[in-house]
């Protein structure tokens, strides 16, 4: 199985709703800020609602898209064959078409991460569509994909919103706006039998309590460790006493990643990651100064994220590095192998990511040489395994119905 562009995940949509009439429906909910059709495929009728988003993240897409329809056909049989529970089940198709465009050239493969470098794309955080505004003051958010996805909660009141996502190397995890008991047991079952590593220390939830391993709790509203997901759609569903799902699934898997014993020297590692990050970026911000005369009057959104993140720096370590963490800031996590695992992948990815993408708008060689090094070095330091994307689909499908069920019962 290959990855599905977003025209053939449309196709299949439509496809859907002519095998399943009177069952599937597939309708506009908005455009982006290209124009490019906001789709929702819809399955069933009933009355409580559960609401699936695909490709909040441009470079996660084609997964997230593949799993909604995965999903959408097996509730649709269901259906058929009068089985269901009174919900209906809505699928926003993708998110952000206009970011997951860019990504396109590399879904055919070969699926090695050069490649997946070569063409990587994800938007800065202005412009992804599940952030809303800091302020609380209750504007009307900026992006229309972002309106209409909060449009779409806002009607439908959903019991559960999933937000489908996909990591590049590490494990599979889920993170819950409330906890959902039976959940952490029915997602490593699955991770069991597909032999795929549940991320037991993810470093997007760092502080976040962890009921079993891969799963993780936001704090409430207010917690300083709940982090960007607190001004998120995520959160939004609250508001109708609805619980979101970010699923995450590895493309490339790290066995490290599911190691939940202690790290033997976790104070040394997270330094060497703190200060390879502080490095590497600065690498890439000199970089970005040398080009710009050939970029003048550009202004993309591959260099709109660069700049992000090479303006972020020291902030970025802030959480976990001992060089720099502010005196009387929260303790540190139990320091497992799986944890500093998470934490030394993320310093590796986010200066590979804007060194891939500079690549993208500066033909030179110099950033070339230095994307392939740190591709090279990545696979040393992880030696990750392909996760095909059969697997990948089928594990961000279980987890879903997982806490679907789990919450229903």
């Amino acid at each position: 199985m290959l990855y599905p562009t977003t025209d053939e995940i449309t196709a299949d949509a439509r496809a859907l709703t002519l095998c399943y009439p009177g069952i599937c429906r597939l309708g506009r909910v908005g455009r982006s800020r290209a124009g490019r059709p906001l789709l929702m495929l819809t399955v069933g009728e009933g009355s409580r609602n559960v609401l699936v988003v695909a490709g909040p993240h441009a470079n996660e897409a084609a997964v997230g898209g593949a799993t909604a329809l995965r999903l959408a056909r097996t509730i649709a049989r269901q259906r058929v064959r009068g089985e269901g529970d009174g919900s209906s089940w809505h699928f926003l198709l993708c998110i952000d078409p206009d970011g997951a465009a860019l990504n396109e050239p590399w879904l055919s493969g070969p699926y090695t991460l050069r490649d997946h470098y070569e063409h990587f794309f994800r938007p800065c955080t202005a412009e992804q569509p599940e952030w809303l505004p800091h302020d609380g003051d209750g504007r009307c958010p900026a992006l229309p994909e972002t309106r209409a996805l909060v449009g779409v909660l806002d009607r439908l009141r959903p019991v559960l919103q999933c937000s489908l996502h996909a990591i590049d190397v590490g494990g599979s995890f889920v993170q819950l706006t409330s906890e959902v008991p039976g959940v952490p047991e029915r997602i490593g079952k699955s991770a069991a039998e597909l032999d795929i590593p549940l991320e037991s220390g993810s470093s997007d939830a760092f502080q976040w309590p962890s009921p079993g391993p891969g799963v993780y709790v936001m704090p409430p509203r207010g917690d300083p460790a709940a982090g960007d997901g607190a001004h998120s759609t995520w959160v939004h569903a609250r508001r109708y006493d609805g619980v979101t799902a970010v699923v995450e699934v590895p493309m490339w898997a790290c066995d490290r990643s599911a190691d939940t014993t202690p790290h033997p020297d976790p104070d040394r590692a997270l330094r060497t990651a703190g200060a390879a990050l502080r490095r590497d970026l600065p690498t890439v911000a000199r970089l970005l100064d040398a080009v710009r005369p050939q970029l003048k009057g550009t202004d993309c959104a591959l260099l709109r994220t660069v700049r992000e993140l090479v303006g972020l720096g020291p902030a970025l370590t802030a959480d976990w590095d001992p060089a720099v963490r502010v005196p009387g800031a929260a303790p540190l996590p139990d320091m497992t192998t799986a944890l500093v695992t998470s934490i030394e992948v993320y310093a590796q990815r986010i200066p590979l990511r804007a060194a891939a993408m500079l690549r993208q708008v500066a033909d030179v060689p110099l950033i070339a040489r230095l994307v392939d090094r740190w591709c090279e070095a990545y696979e040393r330091a992880y030696r990750p395994r392909w996760v095909p994307v059969t697997d990948q689909v089928e594990q961000q499908a279980r987890s879903v119905m997982a806490v679907y069920e789990e919450l229903r019962a």
